[in-house]
């Protein structure tokens, strides 16, 4: 049975809305709105990324469901907002196309892992771990203790693997050679500007130049406004008085401890 909505749907366009660290709540989002988008036979996508990235595997999904959304047909284009850093980068690359404004903050294209190292805490108020484990490495980045020479060599291998991958994403997204990606892949970030110049993006202007784009990629009337689709609900913190900030800062705050010791594309200013 076909969808009463679906023919209209092949004459609009589906907005995408990425807002703030890319975690697992982002990705089910993001993936529940990209599924509406092939069910529904949308022609083409408006992405709009805001984000300064977040962890690897959540971005990587989104990644490949947009890849595999424009192998079905439908044309992807990216609107980089205030920032879009990092995992959002890696999530913007598979795109069609990229759009950012000429002072968007993007880049950031690597990979950082930290942990806590709290043993002087510790020992000043009297509290230590016993630890029994199976292997040499199965408390690694424990907060108790300083990282072994061997520890280190082991993270530093895991950031290698993630950080090739970053650089292929980014090679093959922008057409780009991988030799050239690392030129400016080190962690750095720049504006859009700066962005379009190294081949990051492909044109400057906002949110309303990515749609227009989108919809000519479409080949469908100019005059279309999007459905946005994927949105989150409002929490009853938002409707305060300073509660998007608040909550903001309470989801950065949950970043920084749930992801503790995992490698994040993220982008820390």
């Amino acid at each position: 049975m076909l969808w009463p909505w679906r023919r209209k749907s092949k004459k609009r366009i589906a907005r995408i809305i990425i807002d703030g660290p890319i975690n697992g709540s982002t990705r089910k989002l993001v993936l529940k709105a990209v599924r509406q988008v092939e069910k529904r036979e949308f022609p083409a996508l408006l992405l709009r990324i805001d984000s300064p990235g977040g962890t690897v595997g959540d971005s990587q999904e989104i990644h490949s469901a947009l890849i595999r959304l424009r192998q079905k047909g439908c044309h992807v284009v990216a609107s980089f907002g205030n920032i879009s850093a990092s995992g959002g980068v890696y999530v913007g690359v598979a795109a069609d196309k990229i759009i950012a404004n000429s002072g968007t903050i993007t880049g950031s294209i690597g990979v950082i892992l930290r942990g806590n190292n709290l043993s002087k805490l510790l020992e000043r108020i009297g509290i230590s771990f016993e630890t029994v484990k199976s292997g040499l490495f199965k408390d690694i980045l424990s907060p108790d203790r300083s990282l072994t020479a061997e520890e280190r060599t082991l993270l530093q291998s895991l950031i290698d693997s993630s950080y090739d991958q970053f650089v292929k994403a980014v090679a093959e997204g922008r057409k780009l050679s991988e030799e050239k990606v690392r030129e400016f892949a080190d962690g750095r970030v720049f504006t859009g500007a700066q962005a379009k110049e190294l081949g990051l993006v492909d044109e400057l202007g906002d949110e309303n130049d990515a749609r227009i784009l989108a919809i000519k990629l479409a080949d469908l009337d100019e005059k279309l406004q999007p459905i946005t689709l994927g949105q989150p609900k409002k929490k009853l913190i938002g409707l305060l008085p300073g509660g998007k900030i608040l909550s903001n800062l309470l989801e950065m705050i949950n970043l920084e401890f749930c992801t503790n010791g995992q490698p994040l594309w993220l982008f820390r200013p």
